[in-house]
């Protein structure tokens, strides 16, 4: 099995941009531990833990407000439950909750690849996004990751904010790079409906940046980062060769992996088909109801439907994918149209089909989305 997901849905106050699922009464975290235990138990000698766990990944919300008697906690369950032989254990952290001591802490338990949420080094848009850290903590967080010599951690970026100059983002980036990370995620700032950053837009208080900014910033992230030696394995994903991330990499070749907590997804292979379930994003019932009874969508996924969200996925990646394996694993084979699709978009520069991979150019990568809708428009 690729991976567990714990989902750990408490933050200290809302970013303005984030559509996760999250709360920030802190008074239910014992009661959300408890149902989260029993979720997990309730897994137990079930065809779910036939398979050793490769990796697991502690998310949310905001992991690192969880203490080591409530950490040690999940991860007792965890060993109770799994064959757990984990190449890559990853905890989210912010920065204003990270100690020496915090740290060790997490070590100790198993975690071995930190991921930061930084954003930016500048006060006004950390301000903007209402982030509850500050530059300076980032900064210290980062020193003390390299100072413990923590085993991996990765930094995440955000571009594409109002008023962002590409001056700005080059400072971050270059700030950032001072404390060799091995991997870092950059994203394009998206404006999600149902958050505070949405209901700004649609107020007219906040105007976007124009899709032709956005593009100069995502052009300085792929030159800055490729020159440190940190190169895109993904849209969004850049790191030192061997420092891609295991647990996500697997989401996007379809591993199994089962989701705990709200809002959590899980996915998981049978017989010329596969399935995806997601817990119903609401505390109150998974601790009020039986956690196993939390799940709001069950979905079916035939072959056509895999190998077309393979593609997808795939061509987001600097790999690509394989018409081989598209062809053993998922019986899909490309149509005419989209045979002449490819050769046409690889006479544009736009992808390249080679040694049995169809993978995107660097131009094409930066419209991957529009690039695979195209694609799988022409299928028969």
């Amino acid at each position: 099995m690729a991976g567990l997901y714990i989902h750990i849905p408490f933050c200290k106050q809302a970013c303005s941009y984030c559509d996760f699922y999250f709360l920030t009464r802190q008074q239910l975290r014992e009661p959300f531990l408890e149902a989260l235990s029993e979720e997990i138990y309730s897994y137990k000698e079930t065809r779910y833990t036939s398979e050793p766990v490769t990796s697991i990944y502690l998310g949310g919300g905001t992991p690192s407000l969880l203490n080591e008697s409530q950490l040690s906690g999940i991860f007792k369950v965890l060993h109770d439950v799994f064959d757990l032989q984990p190449v890559e254990v990853t905890m989210e952290l912010n920065p204003d909750d990270v100690t020496a001591e915090y740290l060790s802490m997490i070590r100790s338990l198993g975690v071995d690849r930190a991921s930061m949420g930084v954003q930016s080094f500048h006060e006004e848009i950390l301000s903007f996004m209402h982030r509850a850290h500050s530059r300076d903590e980032a900064l210290a967080a980062l020193e003390l990751l390299r100072k413990t010599d923590f085993p991996s951690f990765t930094a995440d970026l955000i571009y594409g904010n109002p008023g962002q100059t590409l001056q700005m983002l080059e400072a971050d980036l270059l700030q950032l790079l001072q404390f060799n990370p091995p991997h870092i995620s950059a994203y394009s700032l998206t404006v999600e409906p149902k958050t505070r950053l949405g209901k700004q837009v649609d107020l007219g208080r906040i105007k976007p940046t124009d899709d032709e900014e956005v593009a100069a910033h995502f052009d300085l992230v792929q030159t800055v980062l490729s020159d440190a030696g940190i190169l895109q394995y993904e849209v969004s994903n850049f790191s030192k060769p061997g420092k891609e991330a295991v647990h996500n990499s697997n989401y996007w070749t379809h591993q199994n992996y089962l989701g705990f907590g709200p809002s959590a997804h899980s996915f998981w292979w049978g017989e010329n088909e596969a399935k995806r379930w997601k817990n119903r994003p609401d505390i109150k019932h998974y601790i009020d109801k039986a956690p196993k009874e939390s799940v709001e969508e069950l979905e079916l996924l035939d072959m056509k439907t895999l190998a077309e969200e393979r593609i997808m996925l795939g061509l987001r990646t600097v790999k690509g994918i394989s018409a081989e394996d598209l062809k053993q694993k998922y019986n899909f084979q490309f149509s005419e149209k989209q045979k002449n699709w490819i050769e046409l978009q690889s006479e544009k520069k736009m992808l390249r089909f080679e040694n049995g991979h169809l993978k995107l150019t660097p131009a094409g990568l930066k419209i991957s989305d529009l690039l695979v809708v195209d694609l799988l428009s022409r299928g028969s």
